[in-house]
């Protein structure tokens, strides 16, 4: 059954779905055990419906540019499956967004949201708009120009957008700005809203606090160990990457490594965070190459000195290893370099960034692995107490939602490994966590009915 289905979306989706039949056959790999003893998942279609999307919209953003120019970008909304609740999902803003990018985003997101045991389905958007080099009264505009085709799809109870790449709090604020203009309402449209209009307190810190609150559980179950005094290796220097490198501080490990899309660092005395915010922080830009002349005895390395599969962040003897930035980042290669340096967990941050090649070679060699639809799933977990605080007209203090963060993570970990080892591939925490998500979320859709 799987192997037609497969093969079907392969013949039906473009090259560019590429990222997204790999998420697919991720997951449907991992379901073999519970598909072959029940027939229910046949007879109601689930695989087949799983892998359609509710819609796909598209849309024509145009705008001004500050020499009022008009300017032309594509706009996405693709909401994938809803059976467990509103659509939820982040927008991402990048020149390579397309809708195979979004489709694996989506995908991905229906497992991560059931994971997380909270009401929300997966959708995932954005724009092939770079605001590489744009003023803020462009990326305004554009915003604004943004919601303006986006906000018939969209509803507190319908489909409930976050930021993701190239989205931050500046650009939610106006988009939520322009919809509030045009439909006349105040209510939670969007998570991760600046805080003096609705917005959560640590909804920036959250997807990173949340994969180190994972690894720390993970760690303490399988191990018997913490991350104090441990080194590690973080790929990346956006948001989520920014916030692994502060928790796992906060912990007591040392951090050597981040990386952006022109180089890595390498800081044998600890990652800067200071430094690191004063160059990537609040959507700054700039090179790390300005760390390495800031900060004595850090090495950086151009990415056109390593080899096109193989990546410097990942060449240095670390305990764990957090890849934090795209897709299909950590390859074979790299898996191989950090095996060899002694890595004993690799914890995703970003969305699917290790390579199947790579994730086989990890479990080969008793390496602990958590994929990033379990790990990273902090998220979105407070994205959904920010719509609970806007549904019940409340402020919750930052204690509170951090207690709450950490509580659904050590749940996650618990769900995955126990499923795991119900299914019998113990500590195999990819298998475990595609089965736990896809119970509760077919579950749903059977309740439901065609």
């Amino acid at each position: 059954m799987i192997e037609k289905i497969i093969e079907n979306l392969e013949r039906t989706n473009c090259a560019k779905d590429d990222v997204f039949i790999q998420a697919v056959n991720e997951v449907f790999r991992s379901l073999e055990p519970i598909l072959n003893n029940d027939n229910r998942y046949e007879m109601y279609a689930i695989l087949e419906r799983l892998i359609t999307p509710d819609r796909i919209i598209r849309f024509k953003v145009q705008w001004l540019d500050d020499n009022n120019k008009v300017r032309i970008n594509n706009g996405y909304r693709i909401q994938f499956n809803n059976a467990l609740g509103p659509y939820k999902g982040g927008l991402r803003f990048h020149s390579s967004v397309n809708s195979g990018i979004l489709k694996f985003l989506a995908f991905e997101q229906i497992f991560k949201n059931s994971l997380t045991g909270l009401p929300i389905g997966g959708a995932k958007g954005g724009s092939d708009f770079d605001p590489k080099g744009k003023s803020d009264f462009e990326i305004m505009k554009f915003c604004h120009a943004f919601m303006r085709g986006l906000y018939p799809y969209i509803g507190a109870r319908v489909d409930v957008p976050a930021g993701d790449i190239g989205v931050g709090t500046r650009e939610i604020g106006y988009l939520f700005g322009e919809y509030k203009r045009m439909t006349h309402t105040y209510d939670g449209v969007l998570s991760g809203k600046p805080y003096a209009f609705g917005g959560s307190l640590m909804r920036p810190e959250a997807t990173g606090y949340g994969v180190v609150y994972f690894a720390s559980e993970m760690l303490k179950e399988e191990y018997g160990e913490t991350l104090q005094g441990k080194t590690c290796c973080v790929s990346g220097a956006g948001n989520v990457a920014l916030h692994t490198i502060e928790k796992l501080q906060h912990l007591g490990a040392n951090v050597v490594t981040c990386s952006d899309s022109d180089g890595t660092i390498y800081d044998p005395n600890g990652i800067d965070l200071g430094l690191l915010k004063a160059l990537k922080g609040d959507g700054r830009r700039l090179s790390l190459e300005n760390y390495s002349t800031q900060r004595y005895g850090s090495i950086y390395t151009k990415k056109e000195n390593y080899p096109f599969d193989a990546h410097a962040v990942w060449s240095y003897s670390c305990y764990a290893a957090f890849p934090c930035a795209t897709q299909n980042e950590l390859t074979f290669n790299d898996a191989h370099s950090l095996i060899g340096y002694g890595v004993r967990a690799v914890v995703e941050g970003a969305n699917m960034p290790t390579t199947p090649e790579a994730i086989t070679l990890f479990h080969s060699n008793n390496i602990l692995f958590a994929p990033g639809k379990a790990s990273n799933a902090g998220g979105v977990a407070v994205s959904e107490f920010e719509m609970s605080q806007n549904a019940s007209m409340e402020k919750w203090e930052f204690e509170k939602v951090d207690r709450k963060l950490n509580e659904i993570m050590c749940q996650i970990y618990k769900r995955v490994a126990l499923t795991a080892r119900e299914y019998g591939r113990e500590r195999n925490f990819v298998d475990g966590a595609n089965i736990a998500a896809f119970k509760r979320l077919s579950e749903a859709m059977m309740l439901e009915g065609v």
